[in-house]
């Protein structure tokens, strides 16, 4: 009984995050790893402090601010992200706002956000970059996906569901798909927010994070695609971590205080 209750008490904070988890089979004679999603994020933490020299045209630039609307959907995802954007190189990026797609330059970006961090697809050439051009250009201006942001509080809450530890990716994958066919709808979206812009920029390039629905992908679920954490849905390349571009003062001073 005493075995059975630590159990429970080890696995009940696990259960109320319902943070996606990943079993590592066993290695020679080690034992299977439970690994799980894992919401750290600032340059004491390993990382490090670049600027905008460090980019590459494809890059996903992804962000936290001191706002309302930022702290809310953090706290709604258990992530330390709530804005997604692409990329382009020469300085710009492009991203899905609240009065549609525009493209702006980095220190723009920087100057309003709190946190700013880099991440790298490996297989991103030169053709790839001039695809996501061609579709930042052909979607300028394109208002903006209030409808899906709407929708994406109630799927936020429900997808919990689909993310309880022990759950296998393949079946987390297909649960997160049928519950966003309910929650989100099916058939296809042509306005977009942050996070689903980026999905559908790297669609439409050839070169697809995922095969789940845009519509259902948030900035978390990108922070989360990184290598050395488990993703929410199935995707065919991990990304790697270029560096922060923009950090909370009390993390770079763990930053460089780190040994």
């Amino acid at each position: 009984m005493n075995l059975l209750c630590r159990a429970a008490c080890l696995l009940l904070p696990l259960v109320l995050a319902a943070c996606a988890t990943e079993v590592i089979p066993p290695q020679g004679k080690t034992l299977p790893q439970l690994s799980m999603q894992s919401p750290v994020l600032h340059p004491g933490n390993g990382g490090q402090l670049v600027t905008g020299v460090a980019l590459q045209p494809g890059d996903i630039v992804l962000s936290a601010a001191n706002t309302f609307n930022s702290l809310g959907l953090q706290l709604a995802t258990g992530a330390p992200v709530s804005h997604a954007a692409l990329y382009l190189g020469n300085q710009q990026v492009a991203e899905a706002v609240g009065h549609g797609i525009q493209q702006r330059t980095l220190d723009q970006l920087l100057a309003e956000e709190s946190t700013v961090v880099a991440f790298r697809h490996p297989g991103v050439k030169p053709e790839h970059v001039a695809e996501m051009a061609r579709f930042v250009s052909l979607h300028l201006g394109q208002k903006y996906n209030y409808t899906g942001i709407v929708l994406q509080a109630p799927f936020t809450l429900e997808r919990r569901v689909c993310e309880l530890p022990l759950v296998p990716s393949l079946v987390r994958d297909y649960c997160l798909q049928g519950v966003a066919a309910v929650q989100l709808g099916l058939g296809p979206n042509d306005r977009f927010f942050c996070s689903q812009f980026v999905i559908e920029a790297y669609r439409a390039a050839g070169l697809p994070l995922t095969d789940a629905d845009p519509r259902l992908i948030n900035p978390a679920d990108l922070l989360h695609m990184r290598e050395g954490d488990v993703p929410s849905v199935r995707i065919h390349q991990t990304l790697l971590y270029v560096g922060h571009l923009k950090a909370p003062a009390q993390a770079i001073v763990l930053s460089q205080n780190a040994p």
